[in-house]
């Protein structure tokens, strides 16, 4: 992360997270003549995954900056000279920013999961301050805006997997009345254990987890050329989280080996370093599927978009009760059940409609007879 140099310590970019290679400096924390302390933050940077925030390596004053807000930077390239004791001559004049190697020259749009107004896509970042500032004002107050970086990396990814996959959607209605009153009976003893409230949601990963084992094709990926289809023998669960900054996708690796309470662990985790900023890059990417809860915000079902390169994104709608026909030893009835509807949207070029329709029907019973107090 830094070099020693005769004028004092040089900054520079470090690495951001896998098969990231540069970033676009929002903001600088530091001005040049302002004293720095070691693991102090400096600037900000955004890439196409997350922004974050690149620390001072060492304590002393900040002598120069080497690029500036705006400039895309590359992994490894010059930011900032820190010199380690008070004396020596401040220089605030900017300095062009090292520029990116000539085959992949910086970009200079915006980046880019990863999150849905309907789904976010696996690679989406938080805006940590340069969001949104006002351009222009019209007489009746009416305002224009640059649009904040999660919403341009949101339009652009949204746009790219409907150009690229053959989307199509399927919807099941679930009676989740069992697991409700499941949910009722243990959810102050597991709050106990766990800190964590017991909501439907992790109960409905389970199920949509496990239920991929039988069903592959929606745990895959299509190569750019459409000519080879990789199965995975693993899920890495994509999560769309809503936050005050924009909604993330974090990554909920090797889901298949988790229980309900080991999902609802993690996904509270995901959820909590989504809020606070301290999501990592590396943990927004890597989902081989994809589960996103509009129904958190009241919504009843939706169609996902399809988180590229994967086959399928299961949306989760509002738990809500209602009167239900029910027929119980050939009597029919009128009772409250706590319904809820599925959607699952896949990619047709792999995905055949029987394939989810019977991945659904396997999500469904297991909701619907699958859980017991021993799950918990």
């Amino acid at each position: 992360m830094t070099t020693e140099q005769l004028a004092g310590t040089t900054v520079c970019m470090p690495a951001l997270g896998e098969s990231v290679d540069e970033g676009t400096i929002t903001r600088w924390l530091k001005q040049p003549g302002d004293h720095v302390t070691a693991e102090e933050p400096l600037l900000e940077v955004a890439t196409d995954k997350v922004d974050t925030e690149i620390p001072s390596p060492v304590t002393g004053i900040l002598q120069r900056h080497l690029a500036e807000e705006n400039d895309v930077v590359a992994v490894d390239a010059e930011l900032a000279i820190i010199s380690e004791s008070s004396s020596g001559p401040v220089d605030s004049s900017p300095v062009p920013p090292t520029p990116a190697p000539a085959a992949d020259p910086p970009r200079t749009a915006a980046a880019v999961p990863p999150a849905p107004a309907t789904v976010p896509s696996p690679s989406q970042e938080p805006d940590t301050g340069s969001v949104a500032t006002a351009v222009t004002q019209s007489s009746i107050g009416s305002t224009t805006e640059k649009l904040p970086r999660i919403r341009r990396t949101i339009a652009r990814r949204m746009v790219e997997s409907l150009q690229t996959a053959a989307q199509l959607t399927t919807v099941v209605e679930v009676d989740v009345t069992a697991i409700a009153r499941l949910r009722a009976a243990h959810k102050d003893d597991f709050f106990r254990r766990n800190g964590i409230k017991l909501s439907f949601l992790p109960f409905v990963a389970k199920a949509a987890v496990d239920a991929l084992a039988e069903h592959r094709v929606l745990n895959a990926s299509l190569n750019a050329e459409v000519t080879e289809v990789t199965y995975y023998d693993h899920c890495h669960l994509s999560m769309a989280v809503d936050s005050e900054k924009g909604l993330m996708v974090p990554v909920i690796r090797d889901a298949q080996q988790l229980g309900v309470e080991g999902l609802a662990q993690a996904i509270a985790d995901k959820a909590n370093k989504v809020r606070t900023g301290t999501i990592t890059a590396d943990e927004l990417s890597g989902g081989t599927f994809t589960l996103t809860n509009t129904g958190s915000r009241g919504a009843l079902f939706d169609t996902p978009i399809i988180n590229q390169p994967q086959t399928g994104i299961l949306g989760v709608g509002a738990v809500v009760e209602r009167l239900v026909p029910t027929r119980q030893d050939g009597e029919l009835r009128i009772e409250v059940r706590s319904m809820v509807y599925l959607s699952i949207s896949y990619d047709h070029r792999i995905v055949d409609g029987a394939d989810a329709a019977r991945y659904l029907t396997a999500v469904k019973t297991r909701l619907e007879t699958g859980f017991t107090p021993n799950d918990l």
